[in-house]
C-alpha cells in the first residue's frame, strides 16, 4: 500500500512494510513448509533451543535436570519447556517480530552454532493448524522474574500480559495450541506422539509426551551409534536393526559414519536389491537430534545411489524450511568425506570378505562402475571384478582376459548382439561395450592387466575373420549376388559370400549406427539439393560406409538360394535373407525395412502355393 505524501509522510521519507499475516501464513503453507505437520518439528525445536541456552547459562546442571514435555487431549496440543525462558522485553522483541530470532541476541550470538532454528519464523507454522497461539513464559535470567502472557492472533494482532511470578512457578515456557476443526489429522493425541516421535527420537534432552493417561518417553534411548555393546558383532547387529526399523530393508552391510570436524555420526545401510535407473534415495538427516529431512539427497554424491544413510550432524545448516540442507562448503566436504568412508567400505570387502564383495557387486555393479569411471583407486581395486557382457556370457573381465588376450570391444548393444554368434564361433573376445560405462572401462583394461590389449571392434576386424569361399563357387554365385545387391541398393547394403560358423546362420549383416546416422544426412543432404539446409548438410557430409549382408556358404539354405535362376525369385530370397539378418541385429526397424520383410514373405509364400498348385 502505498501511502499519500502528507505532513506525516512526507515525500521521500522512510516508510514501513505492512504485513499481512494472513497472507503470510498461507505462502508459508504453500511454499515454505511441505506439510502442516512441522508445526510440532518447529515448536519441539524451539523447545530444545531454550534448554540450550539454560544449560549455557546452568552449566553446572545436570544434563537431564531440564527437559521437554507434550501434551494433547484432542482439544489443545501443550508444549511446555524448562528452557531459559522469555522476559516482557524478549517477547515484544521476538514474538511480535516477524523474521528475528531471540538465537540472534547480542549475549548468545557466540553460541548460535549450538542452536537449531536460526530464522525466527518457526512459531508462525502453527497457525497452520491454531488461530490462535498462546505462550506463557518466565526468564530464568532473573530469580524473581514475572511470567509473561502473549497470545498472537491469525490477524497479525496480539496482547501481552505481566503476570505474577506465580502463573508459572519454574522458568521455562509454555506453547499452547487450540486446534480448528480442519486440523484434527495433525492434532489428535495418537499423531501428535507419532510426530514427536518421528522428528524428536534422537534428541539428546529428554522429551514426554502425555494424552491424560500418562506420560511416556518420546526419545528413551540415545542414538543406536552412541550406546556401547558388549562386542563388535553385538554392535553390529544393532546397528542393522536400526536401519532395518528405519528403511524397511534388511541392510545387505551396515557402515558406520563418523566425522568429528562437523560432529556428524551415523550409518550408512547398502541395499540388498538393485536400484532401478532412475529411482532416488534420499536420506535422513538430523540435525543436533533434531529431524531435518527424510529426503536429503544432497549428503551424498550421485553414484552412492546403493546406501541410504541417517546421520545426525552438529555443524550442517538448515534451509529457512529447515526440510533440507543449505548448500555451503562445508557440506561440500562433509559430501566428499562422507564419499571417501564408501571408497574405504568397498576397499575392505574387496580385500577381506570376497563373499561380500560378490553379493555387493551382484546388485550394484553399475553403482561401481559409474565411481570407477572417476576413480582411479576403485578402478584398480574392482575393475578386473567387475560383470560384463562378452561373446564367453556374462563373466568378469579378469575371468574373460584369462582366454583373451586381445578384447575387442563394441560401441553399441546392437553392434554386439549383431556379431556375437559369429565372433563367439570365430574365436573372438568381444565384449558389449554400449552399456553405460562399460566400453570406458574396458579400455582401461590394460592399465590394470599390461598383457591385455583392448580394441573396438569394427566390421573389417570381424570379416577378416570369416572365411573366403573358393573361386569356382564365388563364380557359381555371382549372377545370384548380383540380384541380391540390386535388391538392396535401396538400404546401402553390399552383399558377400563367405563362410563361417556356426553353420546354423544363413546370413550376418554388418552395420553400424553412426554409419546408418551418416547415410541418413546423405540423403537428406540430396533431398534438400540447392536449398541452406542442403549446404549445410552437404558440408557436414562424409563418404557414408555401407552395410554388408554376408551370406553364409555352410547354411544348406544360402547354399540353395545362390543357385536360383528365376530373377524374381532370386530377389525376393535376398530381401527375405536380409530382413532376417536385421531382425536377429535387434536393432530398431526403419519402416522401409519392416515393409521389405513383410513383401518378402508374402512373395516366398505365394511362390511355394503355386508351386505345389
Amino acid at each position: 500500500m502505498t501511502l499519500p505524501d502528507t505532513p506525516a509522510n512526507p515525500a521521500g521519507a522512510d516508510r514501513t512494510f505492512q504485513v499481512d499475516l494472513r497472507g503470510l501464513v498461507d505462502l508459508l503453507s504453500h511454499h515454505l513448509y511441505s506439510s502442516p505437520r512441522v508445526y510440532l518439528r518447529e515448536l519441539l525445536q524451539n523447545a530444545v533451543d531454550a534448554l540450550t541456552a539454560r544449560h549455557a547459562l546452568e552449566p553446572a546442571a545436570p544434563a537431564d535436570a531440564f527437559g521437554v514435555r507434550l501434551y494433547a487431549d484432542g482439544t489443545v496440543v501443550c508444549v511446555e519447556d524448562d528452557g531459559v525462558g522469555l522476559t516482557e522485553a524478549d517477547v515484544h522483541t521476538f514474538l511480535a517480530t516477524i523474521g528475528r530470532s531471540s538465537k540472534r541476541a547480542e549475549r548468545i550470538a557466540e553460541q548460535r552454532g549450538d542452536f537449531i532454528g536460526q530464522f525466527g519464523i518457526g512459531l508462525l507454522s502453527c497457525f497452520l493448524v491454531a488461530d490462535e497461539i498462546h505462550v506463557l513464559s518466565r526468564s530464568a535470567r532473573t530469580p524473581d522474574a514475572p511470567a509473561v502472557e502473549w497470545r498472537g492472533r491469525g490477524d497479525g494482532s496480539y496482547t501481552v500480559r505481566v503476570l505474577p511470578a506465580t502463573a508459572r512457578p519454574r522458568p521455562g515456557t509454555t506453547v499452547t495450541l487450540t486446534p480448528r476443526t480442519d486440523a484434527g489429522e495433525w492434532t489428535r493425541p495418537a499423531q501428535v506422539h507419532a510426530l514427536a516421535r518421528h522428528f524428536g527420537s534422537l534428541l539428546r534432552h529428554p522429551v514426554t509426551f502425555d494424552d491424560g493417561t500418562g506420560a511416556t518417553s518420546v526419545n528413551p534411548e540415545s542414538a543406536p551409534w552412541a550406546r556401547t555393546y558388549p562386542t563388535p558383532g553385538a554392535r553390529s547387529r544393532a546397528l542393522a536393526a536400526y536401519g532395518e526399523e528405519v528403511f524397511g530393508f534388511k541392510p545387505l552391510d551396515t557402515i558406520e559414519l563418523d566425522l568429528p570436524a562437523v560432529g556428524l555420526k551415523g550409518i550408512a545401510c547398502v541395499l540388498p536389491e538393485t536400484v532401478p535407473a532412475g529411482r532416488s534415495h534420499g536420506h535422513r538427516v538430523h540435525v543436533k537430534g533434531m529431524l531435518l529431512s527424510e529426503q536429503a539427497e544432497e549428503i551424498l554424491p550421485e553414484w552412492a545411489f546403493f546406501v541410504r544413510c541417517v546421520v545426525d550432524a552438529e555443524s550442517l545448516r538448515p534451509t529457512a524450511s529447515r526440510e533440507s540442507l543449505y548448500e555451503d562448503d562445508t557440506l561440500a566436504a562433509v559430501r566428499d568425506a562422507l564419499a571417501e568412508r564408501l571408497r574405504a567400505w568397498i576397499a575392505r570387502a574387496a580385500a577381506s570378505d570376497p563373499d561380500l564383495l560378490h553379493r555387493f557387486l551382484q546388485a550394484h555393479h553399475l553403482a561401481v562402475k559409474s565411481l570407477a569411471v572417476h576413480d582411479d583407486e576403485i578402478l584398480r581395486m574392482l575393475l578386473p571384478w567387475l560383470p560384463f557382457e562378452t561373446t564367453d556370457g556374462h563373466t568378469t573381465l579378469d575371468e574373460f582376459a584369462r582366454t583373451h588376450r586381445t578384447v575387442l570391444v563394441t560401441s553399441s548393444v546392437e553392434e554386439f548382439r549383431q556379431v556375437a554368434a559369429i565372433a563367439s564361433a570365430a574365436g573372438l573376445g568381444v565384449v558389449n561395450g554400449g552399456y553405460t560405462y562399460d566400453r570406458e572401462l574396458v579400455h582401461r583394461l590394460p592399465e590394470i592387466r599390461s598383457e591385455v590389449t583392448v580394441a573396438d571392434l569394427d566390421p573389417a576386424t570381424l570379416t577378416a575373420h570369416l572365411d573366403p569361399v573358393d573361386r569356382e563357387t564365388e563364380l557359381a554365385a555371382a549372377a545370384y549376388l548380383a540380384r541380391a545387391r540390386d535388391a538392396l541398393a535401396v538400404f546401402d547394403c553390399d552383399v558377400a559370400l563367405r563362410a563361417f560358423q556356426p553353420a546354423s546362420a544363413p546370413a550376418l549383416l554388418v552395420d553400424s549406427r553412426e554409419a546408418r546416422h551418416e547415410r541418413t544426412r546423405s540423403q537428406l543432404a540430396r533431398e534438400q539439393e540447392g536449398g541452406l539446409w542442403g549446404d549445410i548438410l552437404g558440408a557436414l557430409r562424409q563418404e557414408a560406409p555401407r552395410a554388408q549382408l554376408i551370406l553364409n556358404q555352410l547354411n544348406p539354405l544360402v547354399r540353395t538360394a545362390v543357385t536360383i535362376d528365376e530373377p524374381e525369385l532370386a530377389r525376393t530370397s535376398a530381401e527375405a535373407l536380409y530382413g532376417q539378418a536385421a531382425l536377429l541385429s535387434r536393432r530398431p526397424l526403419r519402416p522401409a525395412e519392416s515393409s521389405l520383410i513383410n513383401r518378402s514373405f508374402l512373395d516366398l509364400l505365394a511362390h511355394a502355393l503355386r508351386k505345389d498348385s
